[in-house]
């Protein structure tokens, strides 16, 4: 079958990225053959992509964005049109720990991206883009009032942020040099299904069943807004299809929760539909000593791209709470498979045997 486009998406098999190939895949049948290029480092699980592994536009390419030798052939062989980059390290505690494996891909497996495109684009760009997905931690810390707008100006606190900062100043930079066709976006705090339990919701939800403590830094009061991870995939796409080119768009759930407000809300979902006596997961909170650079708040204006592309949550944080608890308990198997590590197994025996 011929397709109208070639579209590479990036960090495909982790969380965020595989809500986007699948809403992808099944959007846009007829238009796109979608590549899902992922490196499989732990937070990558091809599980996440089994109702859709065998879908006629749909091709995994096992591979790391730092290779440059590797991105370039890839380019060569497939002439991506549009190019949806996710992948990252994105975890602030494990880039405390190991900074330089976040300057590796979240910044030298940028450009080489970056490079790829432009060498491949050239000398005619047209009806190309490189799509840059980040966050709203470049922007660093709010205080009690104020949100993050597209203009508000970086300060990024720890490591993950700095890299993240840093890549998306190289796309920005290479459209201004080099006429490269980009667009970026800026995101909240996301969860829901598929999301790998080292972040807070996932996590707890796997303690909770497990009668595990429940880590909570300093105080609590540390405020994010919160994005379930299909509505983000829906902005994606409608950034990708209508955005503005050179523009940033930034995509938040309209909503803001203090950690310990989150957690006690999901203790007495998860001792509902668990059916233990109220109050019983709420007793394995534990405030554990802050981690150093801990930004207080984080908060986004999504003005624009509502106003611009008609973008908005189609759930509350309670409703999509509630589709996130069902859907791990539902699901027990593939979180077993990933806190055992099992998961790791679905590749050699999918794609390799």
């Amino acid at each position: 079958m011929t397709y109208e486009k070639s579209i590479l998406i990036t960090g495909g098999a982790g969380f965020i990225g595989s809500h986007v190939v699948r809403h992808f895949i099944n959007k846009y049948p007829q238009e796109y053959r979608i590549f899902n290029l992922d490196a499989l480092t732990y937070a990558g699980n091809l599980e996440n992509l089994r109702d859709v592994e065998t879908a006629p536009n749909y091709n995994f390419i096992h591979g790391d964005i730092v290779n440059e030798t590797f991105i370039r052939e890839l380019f060569k062989e497939f002439s991506f049109n549009g190019i949806i980059h996710l992948a990252a390290e994105s975890h602030v505690d494990r880039s405390i720990a190991d900074p330089m494996a976040f300057v590796k891909t979240n910044i030298i497996g940028t450009v080489n991206l970056l490079n790829a495109a432009r060498d491949c684009w050239e000398p005619s760009p047209e009806g190309k883009l490189f799509y840059h997905v980040s966050t709203d931690e470049v922007y660093g810390s709010l205080g009690n009032t104020g949100l993050f707008t597209e203009e508000t100006s970086y300060s990024p606190n720890s490591p993950y942020s700095a890299s993240k900062a840093s890549s998306d100043h190289f796309v920005r930079a290479y459209g201004e040099t080099y006429g490269l066709p980009f667009v970026v976006s800026n995101c909240s705090n996301n969860y829901g299904p598929y999301h790998f339990p080292e972040k807070l919701i996932p996590l707890f939800i796997n303690n909770i069943i497990n009668y595990k403590p429940l880590p909570v830094y300093g105080d609590g009061n540390y405020t994010r807004d919160w994005l379930f991870v299909k509505d983000h995939a829906v902005a994606i796409d409608l950034v990708f299809h209508k955005g503005k080119q050179g523009e940033t768009y930034n995509i938040g759930g309209f909503n803001e929760w203090k950690n310990i407000d989150l957690v006690r809300l999901l203790c007495q979902k998860m001792d509902k539909k668990l059916g233990r006596p109220e109050g019983t997961s709420e007793g394995l909170i534990t405030f554990v000593k802050d981690r150093p650079g801990h930004d207080f708040r984080y908060a986004i204006d999504a003005t624009k791209i509502n106003q611009e592309l008609g973008w908005k949550p189609s759930v509350t944080f309670e409703q999509g709470l509630e589709q996130t608890i069902d859907w791990y308990l539902y699901n027990q198997q593939w979180l077993d498979h990933v806190t055992s590590g099992e998961y790791r197994e679905y590749y050699q025996k999918h794609y390799l045997d």
